[in-house]
């Protein structure tokens, strides 16, 4: 007599990250659409971006250009990106060995902690920081050696000489951002100073995040580690198309490097993407001839910011500085004594304005009273939300 067959069992994985859930975007964003809400919590524009740049990749499209593209990125792409950086920044890399185009910023992000932490290797990590790279860098079998930001009245600075105290032989990254998300601040030269002395006669390199390069407000320049050649010679920088040019879905980005350096992200890169949408490269190329657009985009986005910045004053919130991103931090302490995640689900539901809690960008959800708005917002949007916020 024949017993039946046991149900079907899916094998137990042990997850490789195992402290991984749901991302507070998702979960604020759901929350969001829920509640009816102005979401001013995820980093992304709601408005359209040049209707010309869609023609250059659909200009590309009709000319064929659908196959793979080179396992580094279309020529003429990374032509493109060459000039733009020597002509901001003062730094000729090499278009054959120097520059690969990635499936958006977190893409070569990962590629880039993947391509050079082994395991047992420490990483230095500045929070709050961009949820990315912790998760990465558990995966290459890293440890994450984690530095606070600190918080004044000329709002969020890193502190070098604790930076310098997180180094030891096992160091070997340091990741930074600039402009910085979530806290809006920007790195200024005294700060790649401080970090070039830090490393100076070291083997650390360095992971350089530049997707807001051109998001620097009142008149600073933005501080790329291009700019030094001292602390480029380490350095992977990363930098994206699709927040410079309002396309975040299209998801293309791009790193730059040192040959030596490029030779072992490009390793990892074949094998993880092997290459990225070939129309999308040959669109930007084109549209990348003109430079006003990114050039006169600090200028767009402070006018976005002013707007709301002064939405905001007079109200029981407490503006922190916003020179770069497209970000605005506040703290809410003469509002609320909730905690950064209770407020923003208040916020959400009640005020009908999502914001993000700036302890999502801490490992340990550290409490410090304050949440992130974004303000790449149309203007009646964020009108919208000042209506509901001014009101509180």
């Amino acid at each position: 007599m024949s017993h039946p067959a046991a149900a079907p069992t899916t094998p137990v994985l042990n997850s490789r990250l195992p402290a991984v859930g749901t991302t507070v975007f998702s979960r604020m964003s759901a929350l969001a659409v829920q509640a009816q809400a102005v979401n001013l919590g995820q980093g992304f524009p709601d408005f359209a971006c040049e209707r010309s740049l869609i023609q250059a990749v659909n200009d590309a499209m009709q000319a064929d250009f659908n196959q793979y593209p080179m396992m580094s990125g279309a020529p003429v792409l990374r032509q493109a990106i060459v000039a733009k950086i020597a002509s901001l920044y003062g730094h000729q890399y090499d278009v054959e060995r120097e520059i690969t185009v990635t499936a958006g910023a977190t893409q070569a992000l990962t590629t880039a902690i993947l391509c050079c932490v082994h395991p047992g290797d420490e990483v230095i990590v500045i929070e709050p920081t961009y949820d990315s790279y912790v998760p990465a860098i558990t995966l290459s079998g890293g440890i994450p050696v984690l530095v606070q930001m600190e918080t004044g009245a000329g709002g969020y600075s890193v502190p070098w000489d604790k930076v310098a105290a997180a180094v030891t032989p096992r160091t070997r990254l340091i990741i930074i951002n600039t402009p910085h998300n979530p806290t809006g601040s920007v790195l200024r030269a005294t700060d790649l100073q401080a970090l070039a002395d830090i490393v100076r006669g070291t083997d650390i390199l360095l992971l350089s995040d530049e997707v807001y390069e051109h998001m620097v407000y009142d008149g600073a320049r933005h501080e790329s580690v291009c700019r030094y050649p001292e602390l480029a010679a380490r350095a992977f920088v990363v930098s994206s198309f699709g927040k410079t040019y309002h396309v975040t879905g299209w998801k293309v980005g791009y790193v730059a490097a040192p040959a030596s350096l490029m030779t072992e992200f490009r390793k990892v890169h074949q094998y993880n993407v092997f290459t990225v949408n070939t129309p999308m490269q040959h669109g930007i190329a084109a549209y990348m001839a003109d430079p006003q657009p990114y050039l006169e985009l600090p200028a767009f986005y402070q006018r976005k910011r002013d707007l709301f910045r002064a939405g905001l004053q007079g109200s029981r919130f407490e503006l922190l500085p916003a020179d770069g991103t497209y970000f605005q931090c506040v703290r809410y302490d003469r509002i609320s004594q909730q905690t950064e995640a209770e407020f923003a689900e208040w916020l959400t539901t009640e005020i009908k304005v999502a914001a993000i809690p700036v302890s999502a960008f801490y490992q340990q959800g550290k409490e410090s009273g304050i949440v992130r708005f974004c303000f790449a917002k149309k203007d009646e949007t964020l009108t919208l939300a000042l209506e509901r916020l001014q009101k509180i």
